[in-house]
This record gives C-alpha cells, structure tokens and sequence, in this order.
C-alpha cells in the first residue's frame, strides 16, 4: 500500500513564490513592554507569539527588520537591522544586534516566520520602540524646586502634609511637527499637563526609587497635544515616597527627627525637558529651568500616598495648563540645589546619624521599566447604608487598592469626607484600628457647581471595600462613589477553577490580592502604615504570582531596587527599597528567608520567563550574597541566628528555631545557584554549590535527622523545609513525608504552618505520596484553612488565619489577636495556587521559558471529603511565554476525561491517571493510532506521553478510586 504524498511540503516546488503560513505573529513586544518609549538596553529585546492553532504548529526559522521609519517598516526595510532569516524556534528575548540604536532612535519593527513545513507568514503588524535617554549628557534639562524657607517638620504628634505644587512655562511651536517627546522625572510624584490635557493615564510617575542612587524618568509621546503657536506645559508635583510619609516610620519614630517622613529629603524637585521634532528636519528642547513659575495656591491641600489627599475645589486654577494664563502672581522656580542644605537627625535601628535633606541629584536617571500604573477596572457601589445619621458607607464588594470618584452637588464649601476601611463593625460602622497611623482620609470642598461635581485623588491610594462619607446630606444615590482599581497594569495571565465553589473563589481573591499588593513593588498591604517591598513575602509567592499575571517587567524593576538595597556585606535586607533599618537593635536589617529572596526570585523568573540576561545582571549580587551566606555557618556548618527572627512568620503554634530554617534555606540557595551557574556556563562555580549543599546536607543529618527519618524539630514546617530544600536524604524522603502526613492527622487534619512552611507544604506532600492529605488541607473550611476565609466573607488573602471570623470578631478565636495586625489584603499564604496551578491543574514548565511543558494534572484518589463538595473537575489555563497553555479534567465515576492545549511552538510531556495506559484514547482513538503522539513508558496507575502543540481530548480509566475518607 502506497503512503500519500505529503502534497503540502511540494508546494514550494511547484510555484514560483514562498507557501504562505495561515497567521502572521502577534503580541510584538519589546522588553516586556508594549510600544515602549524608553528603552536603555544597547542591544533591545523582541519577542513575539505564534497564533495557529494546528497540531505540530511550530515555528523553525524567523526574520526582523527595524527601520527607522513606519514607511520604511512596511516596505519591508530594515535599514536599522535586518536579521536575515535566521534558523531557530526562539520567540522571545532575540537582541537586536545593532550598533545604529543610539538615544533618541525611533525603530519601527516587523517580524515573519516560517513553519515546520518551510512555509513562510506574511508580515507581522508593525510595532516600535524608541531608545531612552542613556546618558546624563542626554538632559539638558535642570532640576527645579519651588524656594522653600520652612523649617523642617519634626513633630509625631501632628500631621505635616504639604500642598502640591503646580509648575508651568509655555513655547511657541512655529513649524509643522513631525514628533514631540516629553521626558519627565522628579523627587516626588508628578502629574504632567499640555494644553489643557493630563499626559497620559498613568499615576505615582515616576516611580519610588532609592533617590540618592537613582530616579526614573518616563518618556511621553505627545505629538497629538502639540498646537501651531503658543503652547503650555505644567506640572502638579507631590512629595510621594521622597519626602511624604513612608511605612510605619510615624508609627515607630524612623527617619529624620523621628517624623516618619522626609526619608530622601525636603522638598521635590522637577526635571522635564519636551523635544519638538519639526518635519523640516530641525529640533528644539522645551526645558524644565528657573524661568519656568510655580505656585503652592492650587486646589490640592494635601497630598500624601498613605494619609490622603484634600481638595478644595473652591481653588482651581482654571486654564492654568493653557496658553495665556496669567501666573505673574506665581513664583519663579529655582534650581533644585539653590534651597541649601537642610541639616537634621535621622533615626531608626542602625542608630542616630547626621543627614543633609536638600536637594542632591540622583547620580543616574533611569527609564521605568514595568507597565505604568493605571486604573485598570470601575467597581459600582453594590450597597448604600447609614448607621448612624448622616453618616454613609459604601459597599463596593471588593476589598482591592485603589481610589473613588466621588459625584456631588451641594454649597459651595461644602466639605465631604471619605475615609476607607476593608471591614466593617457589628454596628454596620467603619473598622479602621488596622490602618495603624494611615489617616487613609480623603477631603473634597465643592466649589458649588448647580450640574454637580465630580473628582477622584491624584496622589494617594487606599485599600479597601468600604468608603464612609460624611458632610453631605442624605440620601445618597450608589452612584456617589465608584471604586477605581490601580495597580501596574500586569497583563492577566491566569485563571482557575474547580467544582469546589469555595476553592474557585479563593483563586479569585488569591488575584485581587496580588493586583492590590503590585503597586509599584510587591507590597505586604495596601491599607495600613506599610507597603513596604517586603523580601520574604515576595519570595513565598513569586511562583503564584507568576502564574496569575505577566510579572516580568513589574520585577525586573523591583529587582534593580532589591541591587541597591543589598548590604556591602552581601546581605539583602528585608524588604526593597530600603528607606529604614527595622527590626532586632544593633542594626541587623535582613532574616532568614526574606534575604533569601534574590536568589529564589531569580531562579524563579528565569524558570518562568527564560530570562537569561536577568540571571547575567543579577548573578554578581548573588554571589556576594552566598559569599555572606557561607561566612555566616556556624562552626559545625549549620545555619546561624544573627539577623532578625521572622522565621515561619504567623504559624500556628508551632515554631521552628531559626538555625534551622537557615539552614534549609542556604541548602535551596546552593541548588538554585547551581542551576543558574549552568545555564550561564559556570560549571565550576556550579560544581562548587552542589558542594556546598552535600555538606549541608551532611551537617543537617547529623544534627537534625532520626535514624527513623523523623526529625528533631518535631514541627510541620520542618518536615516541609527539610524536603523541600532536599537536605533530606533521598531513601528517608518518603517516610519524612509520611510521618509529617500523622503529624497533620493527628492535628484534626489542620495546618499549624506560617508564611514559609504553607508556600512548601501542599507542593512537598504531593511529591512525596501525599497528595490526598494536600487535596483534603486545600479543601479544608476549618480554621486555619483557605476556605475557612472564604466561608467568612474574605474576598481577599488575609494576613493572619483567623483575621475575622463571624463568631469572635477581629480578636480571633483566641481573643488575642492584634487587630491593629491584621491586614485583608496581603497574598503570603495566597501562594498555595501554585500548587493549584502546577499539582491540581497539572501545568508546569519543563524547563525554562515553557517551551517545553509538562501536563501532570492530579486529581484526588477519593470521590469525596467530609464536609466539602466532590472534586470532580478543574479548569485552569496560564498564558505562558510561547501563548495559551490550558488544561480541563473532568472526573465522570472512573472515567477521567482531560483537555489539553498547547500553544504552537512548543511541546509537552502529558500524564493522565490511567488504569491501563495501553485504553488512554484521543478524540476517540487509541493514542498509538493519533499521528503526532509518542506513548513514552508509562508509570504504575500512569500513561505518559509527547504531544506537540494543539489541543487534544483525552480519556482514560482511573484506577480504583477510594470512598470518602
């Protein structure tokens, strides 16, 4: 019997031109980003995505043009670069090799590829990118302040919050305009304005830095607000992190004169510089300088990121972002520099040292690298109530971090209060004892207007469900406050769900958490006197929150503020940036754990992302920190307790000691950085890490392990840590996880774990044979459980176990809890979905960057648990670099049926539960009879296989599955 000809691979015989593939790439981006402004890299990184949905779909060879201009671009010239067809599957992170990307560099760019059978796409859509300001020589720009004579706020007692400012200049633009960029940075936060229009939807611009190392800069594309003729440029410009309140500074009397703000230094500043592109070729830079007025009289009272925001609307300076304003009653700005010196005491837990709080120039400006933030969602006002007259609060429905729009009419004068809360009373009140020293309180004035008013905070954020308003008369409409989400805008990129309703909506707020939190670097809370970058936060949950959204850009950044931060020593300190020393006296600035973090979160997103060049510019760092590491073992090669005591943060009675949590996580360090140190083709170094770990690992056993494989820490989190850093022997790893299993049995089947033992513990049990206690904890609702929140209301990750419960209240089931301590909005113990991503939904990468996958989904053996519903489906899908990875298992008695898709250009190894492997069918066909799978040796109870990209419908038999427990 003849084979058929494989007609399709002769087209390209038979005609004259190139067989065309069906779709062109798509997604086009350049550095994570989307059409970025500012790129610093020399040599740029694009990447792009495949959108075909054939099985086998894969890309083998890819060709990129830049030009310079979009006319160019679609003639298909790339006179900046053009790679020529180059052989290869790569998607993602392909430098531009180009030696003509200079400052300034408009690139136009196009990609084409061809398919496994040669055939070539059409052109993508065009995208671009533009080169930064790289050098200081790129700005001729000054850095301006308004004259600030006032003495410096030094008092706890009492609030300090300044007005904003308003700066503003006009030009002429007097020829036809081919480009304008606006090139912006401050110490402080800015509002940019032309002509009457705000630049751009972004908030808190530039961004929070270490600004005696470094500021960002954002570049705007503002050609469209360019007129013929007179123009105007403005500023508001707000203290932000550089000199309004941080953290819990005011709370415990950090920075200078103990004031709990000022941390950088007194008053802002503003560089700006617009570049006018004529089409006759010709430039001109419009720049920020002493000519330019500004004014502390306008509407903006106050304007604090933790305390709030006041407006008096009755003061708005209209026009004053036109052309024609008079601003002769402004003052003239002065350079930054011409304020002076400004001496004071600066305190925390390194000691009292002199500061000089004037202006020093940042000595490097550097491009924002992650997406702006932005308010990315409206959420309507679902309740309306009153519980004490005159006295009104709005349910939003959503605990989230964000901002209100507030529509009004009454007197003018009238002044409305909002203040924020994400719980409520008993008495249908505002609970705020957990905002600590957050005022978290906004104030508008009304101006008067008959048509009503409308007007939501520029430079303060809030987090809660909540809003009480006072000052107006009722009743209310819902439509007096509408909830404004704001977070950087990380694009969504996951989803899941299960047949556990409870579990759905925990993976639910596990996101609103992380959108609440991811607010300019990973934050602990969104509510209280805090958001700090906290290190061992970020690190439990990096994995989760990778899975949930596109975080590459978003910790790229962070992790520039997690270089400066890192101590001389080698140490990173516990949260990034780092404005204050906190924690145990004598300065000790890091803990176990959280200084671990460089090193877990870039393993992490290397793994996730492929992102070599990351590993590259973080791998010095990390090398000084395991230099630290190694100098810090105790003389028996044992970890040590010398920074401050986090350890298993809010676990449940049950603490394990320091050193041995130090211990099992410089063991992890050793096997990260050996997978790091080959992948850049470091063997030696790699080979020396995995010494290192075989001595700790000798060490650990003659301290800590029973010859039983019991340990001598005799607490859940041990047992995780131990297996999961794999200090454990292999031949005692079962039996640990076995025993670790009654531990939790004999604890009412409940958790006893905090922040580093719950990230580990359903991953560790699942690997080592106990998956059905993992699925039985995951769907446990009794206290402390993740559905136990949920059952009492949380429509987000609470910090403690028992924040709130409908019995006992804020205090807890013991009655003793910190109410003042207990954030709703924090995503630690959140980072079980990576376990519900990777275990239950089966979707791994099988090494880095996804394109090579693994699909090993693991539903429970027993049809059903005590107390909670079946679990007899999950669905859950992560948009991965190469595009769309998807899983759905359906459980219908012993039929188990799994829907698998796999973007093009990748490949997977599938495993099912199978009773027979040899009766696992694909839409409806033996799989050794469906082209394009390749049955690999199956495990017991276990069919395994290759797929390549497509979808597929498996079914097989499940082995004999258990009754309820």
């Amino acid at each position: 019997m003849s084979r058929p000809c494989p007609f399709r691979a002769l087209l390209p015989l038979l005609f004259a031109g190139p067989l065309l593939a069906a779709e062109p790439p798509v997604d086009l981006r350049c550095e994570y980003l989307t059409q970025p402004l500012a790129v610093e890299s020399p040599a740029p990184r694009l990447s792009w995505r495949l959108r075909d949905e054939r099985r086998g779909a894969a890309q083998t060879a890819w060709r990129v043009i830049v030009a310079s201009s979009a006319e160019r671009a679609a003639r298909g010239e790339g006179d900046l670069w053009d790679s020529g067809r180059v052989t290869g599957n790569a998607t993602s992170q392909l430098p531009v090799a180009s030696s003509a990307l200079a400052a300034r560099t408009e690139a136009h760019w196009r990609v084409q590829v061809w398919d496994e059978h040669n055939a070539v796409s059409p052109w993508s859509e065009p995208a671009h990118f533009r080169i930064g300001l790289r050098q200081e020589s790129d700005w001729t720009a000054r850095w301006i302040a308004p004259r600030d004579d006032t003495p410096l706020h030094t008092r706890r007692d009492t609030l300090h919050l300044p007005p904003a400012r308003h700066f503003r200049t006009e030009f002429s633009a007097p020829k036809p305009i081919l480009r304008a960029t606006l090139y912006a940075s401050a110490l402080g936060l800015y509002d940019a304005h032309l002509n009457g229009e705000r630049v751009g939807d972004a908030y808190f611009q530039p961004g929070w830095s270490d600004y005696r190392q470094r500021a960002y800069y954002r570049a705007h594309d503002v050609t469209a607000l360019i007129q013929p003729g007179r123009n105007a440029l403005g500023f508001v410009l707000a203290e932000g992190w550089y000199a309004g309140y941080v953290g819990y500074g005011l709370l415990v009397g950090y920075g200078p004169e103990k004031s709990g703000r000022n941390f950088y230094g007194k008053t802002p500043a503003l560089r700006a510089q617009l570049e006018l592109e004529y089409t006759d070729g010709t430039r001109e830079i419009i720049r920020s300088g002493p000519d330019w007025r500004v004014t502390s009289a306008g509407p903006i009272r106050e304007a604090d990121l933790i305390m709030g925001e006041t407006y008096d609307a009755r003061r708005e300076l209209t026009g004053w972002d036109r052309p024609g304003f008079a601003d002769r009653s402004w003052e003239q700005a002065i350079p930054a520099e011409a304020n002076g010196p400004v001496r004071a005491v600066f305190f925390d837990t390194r000691g009292e040292r002199a500061v000089d709080l004037g202006f020093q120039a940042p000595p490097r400006l550097q491009a924002y690298a992650a997406q702006p933030i932005r308010v990315t969602e409206e959420l309507p006002t679902r309740q309306v109530t009153e519980p004490k007259p005159g006295v009104f609060i709005f349910d939003l429905g959503q605990n989230f971090a964000g901002l209100i729009r507030l529509r009004a009419r009454g007197a003018a004068g009238t002044t409305v209060r909002l203040r924020y809360g994400e719980m409520l009373h008993r008495d249908g009140t505002l609970m705020t004892e957990n905002l600590r020293r957050a005022r978290a309180t906004d104030t508008y004035i009304l101006r008067g207007d008959a048509a009503g008013e409308t007007w939501s905070p520029r430079f303060t954020y809030h987090g809660f469900r909540y809003v009480e308003v006072t000052g107006l008369a009722g009743p209310l409409a819902p439509d007096t406050i509408t909830g404004l989400v704001l977070h950087n805008d990380t694009p969504t990129a996951g989803a899941f769900a299960c047949s556990d309703p409870v579990l759905t909506q925990f993976a639910r707020n596990v996101q609103w958490t992380q959108r609440a939190n991811f607010v300019e670097v990973p934050t602990d809370c969104p509510q209280r006197d805090e958001r700090l970058g906290w290190m061992g936060d970020a690190m439990a949950y990096v994995r989760t929150a990778t899975y949930n959204a596109d975080v590459a850009a978003f910790f790229t950044k962070w992790m520039d503020d997690m270089l400066e931060a890192q101590e001389p020593y080698g140490a990173f300190p516990d949260y990034a940036p780092y404005p204050m020393s906190h924690g145990s006296p004598h300065g000790k600035t890091f803990g176990t754990a959280w200084t671990d973090a460089g090193v877990i979160c870039t393993w992490t997103l290397w793994q996730t992302y492929a992102d070599r060049r990351l590993v590259e510019r973080m791998w010095p760092a990390l090398t000084r920190f395991m230099d630290f590491r190694r100098a810090t073992l105790s003389s028996d090669g044992l970890g040590t307790s010398i920074g401050n005591p986090w350890g298993d943060w809010l676990n449940v009675n049950e603490n394990t000691p320091i050193e041995y949590v130090d211990t099992c996580y410089h063991a992890l360090d050793c096997t990260l950085m050996a997978d790091m140190a080959e992948a850049l083709g470091r063997p030696l170094e790699a080979k020396n890490y995995r010494a290192r770990f075989a001595r700790l690992q000798t060490a650990f056993a003659k301290a800590w392990l029973n010859p039983d494989a019991t340990l001598k820490v005799e607490t859940q989190s041990a047992y995780v840590l131990a297996l999961q850093s794999g200090l454990l022997p292999e031949n005692r790893r079962a039996a640990a996880a076995a025993h670790l299993a009654r531990r939790i049995a004999a604890n009412d089947t409940r958790m006893a774990t905090g922040f580093l033992g719950t990230r580990a513990l359903l991953p560790t049990l699942s690997a080592h044979g106990q998956h059905e206690i993992a699925v039985a904890l995951f769907q446990s609702r009794r206290f402390p459980s993740w559905g136990y929140e949920v059952e009492n209301g949380a429509t987000t990750v609470w910090e403690r176990w028992d924040s709130y419960t409908r019995e006992h209240g804020f205090e807890g089931q013991s009655g003793k809890q910190n109410a003042a301590m207990n954030s709703f909005s924090h995503y630690a113990f959140g980072a079980v979905m990576e376990w519900a991503y990777g275990t239950l939904a089966g979707i791994n990468a099988a090494e880095p960057g996804f394109r090579r996958v693994l699909i090993h989904p693991r539903p429970p053996a027993s049809a059903r648990r005590a107390g909670t519903p079946a679990l007899t489906w999950v669905r859950a899908h992560h948009d991965a670099t190469p595009g769309r990875i998807a899983t759905a298992w359906r459980i219908d008695g012993n039929r188990f049926e799994l829907e698998v898709t796999l973007p093009p250009n990748t490949r997977a190894e599938v495993r099912l539960p199978a009773a027979d492997p040899a009766l696992v069918t694909e839409g409806g066909q033996p799989i050794t009879a469906v082209a394009g799978l390749t049955p690999l040796a199956p495990a017991p109870g276990e069919a395994r296989l290759e797929v390549p990209a497509g979808t597929y419908r498996f079914i097989s038999t499940l082995p004999l599955r258990n009754a309820a427990p």
